[in-house]
C-alpha cells in the first residue's frame, strides 16, 4: 500500500542489479537519500516563504538503549535536513500520557514520536497494554509513525484517505513498514510499477517473520494491499494475506512458506535466531527489519540472484521525516485545505455578512420614506 504522488523520488527503477552467480547487498542510504533531499527541497522553499520548518517533538520515558539511540538518529536526521527536533524527556512513564495529549493540543507541533517501550506489554486500566493506549492516544494529526488507531484500521481495511469522499488527505503508514515498501520498490523483480496501484505485487509470494504490532502485521497487510500473497509467521500461528482477506494456514509451517516466497522479511528480536538460509530461493530478496542479523550473511550471499537488505534504518528516518511533512502539508499548514467545520464557519460568516448589509440597506429604505412622508406634511 504505497502512498506514491508526482513529487515523490521516482523508485520505479531498481537502484541495484542482481548478480545471477551469487548474491549482493543494497545499501539503504541509496534509497533514504533521495526522500531526505526531496524533504530539504521543501524545507527550503518553506524558509523562501518566511515559514517555519515542521516541528516534530519526541517523547522519551525509558532507558531502552534501543529507543535512546533512535531518539539521537532521530533528532541528527531531522536537523541535518532542515527540520526542527525537541526531544522531551519525562522521569516517569506515567507523566507520558499528559505530555503526549499536552503535545496534542500545541498548536506549535506538527509530529509527534513517542520512543516505545514505556510500560512494554504491562496491563492497565485502559487496554490490554498502556502502550498501546498511547499509541491510540496520539492525534492522526500529529502521528509521524502511522500507528494510532484511525490509520491502523485503515490500513487494515486498505482505506487510503481519511477525508473520504473528498480524498485529498493520505493515511500514514507505518514507518519501518513503510521503508520496506521503498527498498523492494528499488529491488530488481519485486514491484511492477507499470501495474495499477493495488496490484504491483500481483502474482509474488512473500513471508514475513514476526507478527509485532509495529512492523510485521502492517506490513504484511501493507503488501497484501498492493497484490502479494503474504504469508506472516509467528511462533504459534501462520495467516495468509490474500485478497483482502485473512486465512490461517493449519497446514503450512515456515520452511514451506520461504520456499514459496521471492520476497523474505525477517524481524525477529533476538539474537539467537536465525533463518535457515538453505530454505532461500535463487533470485530471492532478503530483507531483514531487526536490529539483530536473523540470517548468516555469509551463506545468504553464496545463492544465486538473492538482493539482500541488511539494515533498514536509514530509510525507516527517511520516511519519518516524509511522514512530519505529510502531516504538515495536510493538517498544519496555511495553505492547507480547509476541513468541514472550517467551510462550514465560512458559511456562517458569509451569511452574517449579507444578513448586514440586508439590515443597513433596510433601514435606510425606511429611514428615506419616513423623510419623504414628514416633508409632505
Amino acid at each position: 500500500m504505497s502512498n506514491k504522488t508526482s513529487s515523490s523520488p521516482d523508485v520505479s527503477k531498481p537502484v541495484i542489479v542482481a548478480d545471477p552467480t551469487k548474491g549482493v547487498k543494497l545499501d539503504a542510504s541509496l534509497v533514504a537519500q533521495p526522500f531526505r533531499n526531496e524533504i530539504k527541497a521543501k524545507v527550503e522553499a518553506m524558509k523562501q516563504a518566511g515559514l517555519e520548518p515542521p516541528l516534530l517533538v519526541g517523547l522519551l520515558a525509558n532507558n531502552d538503549p534501543a529507543a535512546k539511540q533512535y531518539a539521537e538518529w532521530t533528532g541528527k536526521a531531522c536537523r541535518a535536513d532542515g527540520l526542527r527536533y525537541e526531544l522531551r524527556t519525562l522521569d516517569e512513564p506515567i507523566d507520558v500520557e499528559a505530555a503526549l495529549i499536552d503535545a496534542n493540543e500545541d498548536p506549535r507541533v506538527h509530529g509527534i514520536i513517542v520512543y516505545y517501550p514505556i510500560f512494554g506489554q504491562e496491563e492497565s486500566f485502559s487496554g490490554s497494554s498502556q502502550d498501546d493506549y498511547l499509541r491510540d492516544t496520539v492525534s492522526f494529526k500529529c502521528d509521524v509513525e502511522g500507528l494510532c488507531h484511525t490509520y491502523r484500521t485503515n490500513l487494515y481495511r486498505n482505506v487510503r484517505y481519511v477525508d473520504y469522499p473528498s480524498n485529498n488527505q493520505k493515511c500514514l503508514l507505518p514507518c519501518t513498514a513503510l521503508s520496506v515498501v521503498k527498498l523492494l520498490e528499488a529491488c530488481p523483480g519485486c514491484y511492477d510499477s507499470s501495474k495499477p496501484v493495488g496490484r504491483k505485487l500481483e502474482g509474488k509470494t512473500v513471508t514475513v517473520i514476526n507478527r509485532s504490532e509495529i512492523v510485521g502485521r502492517p506490513l504484511a497487510a501493507m503488501l497484501a494491499n498492493d497484490g502479494a500473497d503474504v504469508y506472516s509467521v509467528d511462533i504459534n500461528s501462520i495467516y495468509l494475506f490474500r485478497g483482502g482477506r485473512l486465512h490461517p494456514c493449519h497446514d503450512e509451517t515456515p520452511e514451506s512458506c520461504v520456499r514459496k516466497s521471492s520476497i523474505v522479511v525477517t524481524g525477529v528480536p533476538t539474537k539467537n535466531y536465525r533463518l535457515p538460509t538453505e530454505w532461500i530461493q535463487k533470485n530471492t530478496t532478503v530483507v531483514n527489519v531487526a536490529s539483530f542479523k536473523n540470517v548468516d550473511e555469509e551463506s545468504l550471499l553464496k545463492i544465486p540472484g538473492v538482493v539482500y537488505i541488511p539494515m533498514v534504518g536509514k530509510v525507516t528516518v527517511a520516511m519519518l521525516e516524509r511522514n512530519l511533512m505529510r502531516l504538515y502539508e495536510q493538517f498544519h499548514s496555511p495553505r492547507h485545505p480547509l476541513d468541514a467545520s472550517s467551510n462550514n464557519m465560512l458559511a456562517l460568516q458569509e451569511q452574517s455578512a449579507w444578513s448586514l448589509r440586508l439590515q443597513a440597506y433596510s433601514a435606510a429604505v425606511l429611514t428615506l420614506i419616513l423623510a419623504m412622508q414628514l416633508v409632505k406634511h
